[in-house]
């Protein structure tokens, strides 16, 4: 059963009072074990460049209504800047910092050549016509003509954004250049250029990321229980495709509650249910509902957070009764349930690494345009595996050298591949 949501590049949790502060608290823990000189550290601590356009629109009726934008590029020594977009009310120039910075580690960690960025326009899209978001898109592309581009900054969807304004800014950029730029933007329809395999890539890498713990764990799939909390786009996918390796879903939750079945959920007969009724599982018979918050301590072997930041806290994980968390939202296990967690000896699956499928066919997308070739689906999904494969791998290996949690170990992957690409290109 196909899911038809559209996918959106994730992005990591948000303190709302300073998330710049909230995402360098562990890459300050990293580099602290790492060793990493002070010098390099003061470099990598800040952005590359930081843009802000204000961008004149023409609204419906007649009035022009002007827009702030932002474009951070956080670091280049890896590759060109790649992050998405986002078009939401609360955007701040502080959250797209810490956005951008957190894509360094992200492509990093999963050793794609890539650096970080991100973007985003103070707006509500949800109140504006196709026209007045189409010629907003357009003039905050034309603004950062000079920022992006394929080998210098990438843009993606993410909150707000999709496909459609993706082939605008695409549009857009080609015009200022005389030829057709598929590779300036990921994240773009089918028939532009866009790959397949992308809408399910981050629910798929999930998977692996699960399938790959289990092992370490020496957990049979076959004989193993999830709970998937968020079914989106990510946890929908998650969980079909964690049921296909023979993992019993016995719990689901989304906005309108949580869903248990002992005997396992359908999980194709959910997601269609949902696919059918504005997105949402409220009225799902083919379960019982139960608390939200007890799905999350619930009785199963592997628990997937797909939903948002900060549901895992110091209140409740204590009661987390999963050997293994694989974190599909960004930022789920907040800071203060970290050593509970691990005193309690569950492995985690960061977000970093978990949920870095998405980014990773983005990759593969930007080098098909480049290419002028299109690969095969199963092409897509084989290569994302094996990248996902390798990256986890290479943080197990660091969390046992150093004897840390696999979230630090992402940390210390990210910040070792930056820190020696910058001692052997000079960067300063």
């Amino acid at each position: 059963m196909a899911v038809t949501t559209v996918y959106k590049e994730p992005a990591p949790i948000v303190d709302r009072e300073n998330p710049l502060e909230s995402m360098m608290s562990r890459f300050n823990i990293a580099a602290e074990i790492l060793g990493l000189d002070e010098s390099t550290y003061n470099v990598l601590k800040a952005p590359d460049k930081q843009v802000i356009v204000n961008i004149p629109v023409t609204m419906d009726n007649g009035q022009i209504r002007v827009f702030e934008g932002y474009r951070v590029v956080h670091n280049t020594i890896l590759g060109p800047s790649k992050g998405g977009i986002r078009y939401d009310i609360h955007v701040h120039l502080d959250e797209v910092k810490a956005l951008a910075a957190w894509m360094t580690w992200k492509c990093a960690v999963v050793d794609i050549p890539y650096g970080g960025a991100k973007g985003g326009i103070i707006c509500d899209p949800t109140t504006m016509s196709a026209g007045e978001i189409e010629r907003m898109t357009r003039g905050y592309t034309l603004a950062l003509k000079d920022v992006f581009g394929p080998d210098r900054d990438i843009p993606a969807p993410d909150m707000g954004t999709g496909p459609r304004e993706m082939a605008w800014l695409m549009d857009e950029f080609s015009k200022t250049t005389g030829m057709t730029s598929p590779a300036v933007v990921t994240g773009k329809p089918l028939v532009m250029g866009g790959s397949l395999g992308r809408v399910e890539a981050t629910g798929r890498g999930v998977m692996v990321s699960a399938i790959a713990a289990m092992k370490k764990l020496g957990m049979d799939p076959t004989k193993s229980s999830a709970a998937v909390q968020g079914f989106g786009n990510v946890g929908s996918w998650a969980a079909k495709l964690l049921c296909e390796k023979g993992v019993k879903i016995k719990g689901v939750s989304d906005i309108s509650g949580a869903y248990w079945n002992e005997e396992g959920i359908n999980i194709d007969e959910a997601i269609a249910y949902k696919n059918a009724h504005n997105g949402r599982l409220e009225g799902y018979t083919g379960a019982t509902s139960m608390d939200p918050d007890d799905l999350l301590i619930s009785a199963v072997d592997v628990l997937v957070p797909a939903a948002v930041e900060d549901v895992i806290t110091e209140h409740n994980a204590e009661r987390i009764q999963a050997k293994l968390i694989v974190e599909g939202a960004n930022g789920p296990t907040s800071a203060s349930a970290d050593d509970i967690i691990n005193r309690k000896g569950i492995m985690v699956v960061p977000d970093i690494l978990a949920n870095s499928g998405g980014v990773t066919v983005s990759y593969f997308e930007w080098v098909q345009n480049r290419l002028g070739y299109k690969w095969s689906e199963g092409m897509v999904i084989e290569r994302a595996a094996r990248i996902m494969n390798d990256a986890f791998e290479k943080v197990y290996a660091t969390s046992q050298k150093y004897k840390v949690p696999m979230r630090i170990a992402a940390y210390i992957v990210a910040i070792d591949k930056v820190a020696q690409t910058y001692k052997f290109r000079g960067g300063y």
